[in-house]
């Protein structure tokens, strides 16, 4: 009888092992990585310019009759909302229409946008732009022909810490305050 029970526990602590019940949590899904851009002033950029401050990324395009516009607004508002520490936020605004969105493109569309000091727009080739919407997980395709089309893209907005790695989503719809709670809550951790 004895040994049938220790043969019953041998078998349970198995299968329990094998549910993966114990096990630890799988790491996080990765967002951001390796990219190579150029900045609204024509100069090469990797993915090192996020180090030192707080960065909101976002991917769009200038042309975007919506959700790009009333993204980068709420980010604007929010930064308003952080007090002191809207100084250690920045805006980085990746293109993902480059074949119309050049350096001078992006300038103005980010210096239009009131955004905190520091922030910037990126672009480059189709290449470039694909391959860091990739290492961000960005959905985007080019809808319509002509020189009007548009481009349907994700609308998360990608917090990345001074270190350069993903904390959060920033999720489209939310208020500037609700993003302000969001960001100040994860620079608590800071």
């Amino acid at each position: 009888m004895l040994l049938v029970a220790f043969v019953a526990l041998l078998v349970g602590a198995a299968l329990v092992s094998r549910s993966g019940l114990f096990s630890p949590a799988p790491p996080p899904a990765a967002v951001g990585g390796p990219f190579t851009l150029v900045d609204q002033d024509g100069k090469p950029v990797d993915e090192k310019v996020l180090n030192g401050k707080w960065s909101a990324v976002f991917f769009g395009f200038t042309y975007c009759p919506d959700v790009c516009p009333t993204t980068l607004q709420t980010l604007a508002a929010a930064a308003d909302r952080l007090g002191p520490r809207a100084k250690d936020l920045r805006v980085v605004f990746i293109s993902v229409d480059p074949e119309r969105d050049t350096p001078e493109k992006m300038k103005a569309y980010v210096d239009a946008a009131h955004l905190p000091e520091g922030s910037m727009g990126l672009t480059g080739t189709v290449a470039q732009t694909d391959a860091a919407a990739k290492v961000y997980r960005v959905f985007h395709e080019k809808a319509g022909e002509g020189p009007n089309y548009l481009i349907n893209h994700s609308t998360a907005v990608y917090l990345m810490d001074p270190k350069g790695r993903f904390v959060r989503p920033l999720a489209y719809g939310l208020t500037p305050d609700q993003t302000a709670d969001q960001i100040k809550a994860a620079m608590q951790g800071d």
